[in-house]
This record gives C-alpha cells, structure tokens and sequence, in this order.
C-alpha cells in the first residue's frame, strides 16, 4: 500500500490547487482522478465556455463593424471551428495541470476513488492511504424530475459545449450564470432562444437594477424570456422538443430543436464511500467547520461539495486554506460575504457583497451610488455603452456594503470592491483614491461620488 501526507480526491480548481499548496509545504502528495485533469471547471466549464463566448464577441464586433467606420464583408461563422477552438483551449488547460503536478511531484493516480475507513482511499481495486484525505470530487448538471435530460433533445451544459450544429431554436430553462451564458453565445451564433426563469427576475441572485438590464439588453438582442414560468414537462416524441411551460397566465406550449436545462447542480457524492466512512452530509453538501474538517478526523471536503458558493474561485481558496491549516500555519477562515461572483454573457455582470435590498432587509441605513456606462468616455468610444456600475455604503461609517455591476469587462474590474471591503476601506478613500482616464474602471469612482451626492460627469 503507498502511504502518503495528503491525497486530494478530484483534480477541478478545489483539488489541483491544494494538491500544490500541499507540495509547497513539504507535504508528500498523491491526487485522485476519474477523468481530466482540472475537472469540469478546465475541461466542462468555466474555461471552454470563456472560450466559446470569446468567439460569440468577436463574430458580434464583425457584424458591427460599421459602426466602427469600418468594412467587412461575408462575415459568417464555421461553427465546428468554434467548437474545436474552445475544446483546444480547454485541452491545453489541462495539459498545463498536468505540468504542474510533475514541476510539484505530485503522483496523480488516475481511477474511481473511493473512501475507506482508516485514512485509505481504494481506487479501482488497489488501495491508498493518508494522513489526510481531502475531497474536491465537484458537482455536475442537476436533473429535474419534469426535466430529464437524454443527452440529445434535452441537454446539460457538457452536451451544449458540443453541439454538432446551432440549432434553429433552443430553450434555455434556468438564468442562472450557466442558463445566460450560453443563451447570448447560441443567440449570437444564430438560433432563436428563448429563457425560461421560475424566479421573477433573471439572474435572480443579483441586484434587482442588475437583473432588469440584462433582460433589457438581451431582449435587444432578440432573446425572448419568460419570467416566474415554470416547465412542467418536455415531449421528446417528435422531430424536436415540446415543453408545457406554466406561467400566471396558464399553461403555454414551446417547441424547439433543443432545450438546455441550467437549473443549478447536484454535488458528486453518490458511491465515493461517505457513508461507509461515517462523513456527515446534510442537503447534499459535506458538512465542513472553518477550516474544512469534516465530523471524521483526517477527512477534509472543499469545493462544491461544501455549503460555500460553487464557484471555481472559492474552492481554490478553500484548498489553500485547508492545507494551510493541516500544516499549522495561522489561518483566518474565508469571508462568504466578500466572494465576488461573475458571469460571463454579453454584457457581464459582477458584484460582491449585499444588494440594495440585502442592505435595508439588515437595517443598514444606506447611500447608493450609480453610474452608467452611457456617460463614460471609455464606453462611448467602445462602443460598449450598456450597463453600469453600482455601490451601496453604510451611510452611518461609510463601510461599503456591495457593489454590482453590468457592462463590458467588468468581471475585471470587481476585484477592485473585493480588495477595498477586505481591507475595509470607506466610500470617501474609494472617491479619493484617483482613478485612471479614460477607462472602464473610473465608473467604479464616479459611481461612489454620486453616492455622496460629488458626482461630476452625470
């Protein structure tokens, strides 16, 4: 039997970064994987799908090119080509975890992990053990009962990133960051989408301001949606897809070529030995304290199998601090309030901390700021003049409570709030501290002075 420090189960961005951490640390390392290197985030998610829309945004620049005094013609798309592109950059992805794991001497043991009692891993029929074994096995599309997916007809986002064609019209059930994502990509290769969103709002986790412009702007760019509609059941039977969608108006019948069903996750923890090894689960997350110890000494779970966010970000926070823990080093425990989230459709959309309504549900007495792309110089001259940006203060100590976004490349620039609440800076340090022109990012400023009633270029 091969005994190691730590064995990590599941190599997505939870995995592979504490498996390094671990190695930087002097741990003897071992990573368990079933599949890809870098998990569905490198090979499924977060990276082909960026990859995909990269070529959405480029495509749309062309059939805008006269808007930029320029001329181009014959623009079409050779949508295999795309395709290929986005799973080629998720393959060089993963070729480069695999480079990491040699430069880090990691053993990657390649098999179906499955825990056992007594610190020991079996993979498939040969056995593992550690001084510590941390689970990072992800999640994957979840299924609805009226939903099912058959791989064809009715997909999840592993097919969508697959398509062998743009279908002529696809419903996308689920707003979510997965469900507008892909909606802007396929409506911008050319297909007829239409939302459905069981919530009153689509990407209902956001600010309710953030929420009605993107459903403006994509209603602009002829995606349909349907909002506080729920899809009740899918006929397969025919040439396409039916689904029997129930709004406040009663009962409405869609076809389409295909329905993407992006109605969350479901974490992987069927069959990976939890109950044998006495783990305690509660709604299908791994229950974890501060430092991601589970009720069973030597078993660790980080990632999206935990009650945190499930995004790929945090669970390489998560693995970090995790390993940093079993080492000893003095830790403090992750803020889940300062997690910036970001979604990647056109235009993005950003934000961390409370929304508005967070805010005054808390009892904060508050100042809000806004600050729209239309007056920004950056924008005009971009052409990319939708969306703003978004602040809320604590109008009794000046703590900046959240900020939200929607615009053109504002997933970059949301790291500029995260730093300033961790380091618990005020709205007037933030409307001090002198911000670049012409850019993007002098929103973030202008948007703080209207807050405290300074604002120049509105």
């Amino acid at each position: 039997m091969s005994k190691y420090d730590i064995i990590v189960l599941g190599s997505g961005p939870g995995g592979y970064v504490a498996a390094i951490r671990a190695s930087q640390l002097g741990f003897k390392t071992a990573i368990v994987e079933k599949e890809n290197l870098g998990g569905v985030c490198l090979n499924w998610g977060c990276i082909p799908t960026k990859a995909l829309l990269k070529s959405a945004q480029v495509f749309e620049y062309l059939k805008h090119a006269e808007d930029y005094g320029l001329t181009v013609k014959d623009v079409d798309k050779d949508f295999d080509a795309v395709v290929k592109r986005s799973r080629n950059v998720a393959d060089g992805m993963s070729k480069g975890v695999q480079f990491l794991m040699k430069k880090n001497k990691i053993d990657v043991i390649e098999g179906y992990g499955k825990l056992k009692t007594g610190k020991k891993i079996d993979v498939d029929g040969k056995e593992y053990s550690a001084d510590h074994i941390i689970i990072a096995t992800g999640a994957r599309s979840r299924e609805l009962p009226s939903l099912p997916q058959d791989g064809k007809k009715v997909i999840g986002y592993r097919e969508a990133l697959n398509l062998p064609e743009v279908p002529k019209k696809m419903i996308v059930v689920g707003s979510g960051a997965i469900g507008v994502e892909f909606a802007y990509f396929y409506n911008s290769m050319g297909a007829d989408v239409t939302i459905v969103e069981y919530l009153p709002n689509v990407v209902p986790v956001e600010d309710v301001d953030v929420s009605k412009q993107l459903e403006k702007s994509f209603k602009k760019s002829g995606i349909k949606i349907m909002t506080s509609a729920e899809v009740t059941s899918v006929d397969t039977s025919g040439n396409g897809v039916k689904a029997t969608v129930k709004t406040s108006k009663g009962e409405e019948v869609l076809e389409a070529d295909i329905i993407l069903s992006a109605v969350g996750i479901k974490t992987n923890i069927e069959g990976i030995g939890l109950e044998d090894v006495g783990i305690a689960v509660d709604r299908d997350k791994i229950l974890v304290n501060d430092y991601y110890q589970t009720n069973i000494p030597g078993y660790y779970a980080i990632g999206d199998v935990t009650p945190g966010q499930a995004l790929a970000h945090v669970a390489s926070a998560e693995g970090i601090l995790c390993v940093e823990k079993i080492a000893g080093q003095h830790v403090e425990a992750l803020d889940y309030g300062n997690i910036p989230g970001c979604t990647y459709c056109s235009p993005e959309i950003a934000s961390v901390g409370l929304t508005e309504k967070q805010a005054k549900e808390k009892g904060y007495d508050i100042k809000v700021g806004k600050f729209p792309f239309s007056a920004s110089g950056k924008a005009s001259a971009s052409g990319a003049k939708d969306g703003f940006v978004k602040v809320i203060f604590d109008a009794k100590y000046g703590e900046w409570l959240g900020c939200h976004m929607i615009g053109a490349g504002v997933t970059d620039m949301i790291a500029e709030a995260v730093l300033g609440r961790k380091l618990e800076t005020t709205g007037h340090e933030v409307l001090k501290a002198v911000h670049p022109h012409p850019t993007m990012s002098e929103a973030v400023m202008e948007a703080v002075a209207a807050a405290y009633d300074e604002v120049i270029h509105l």
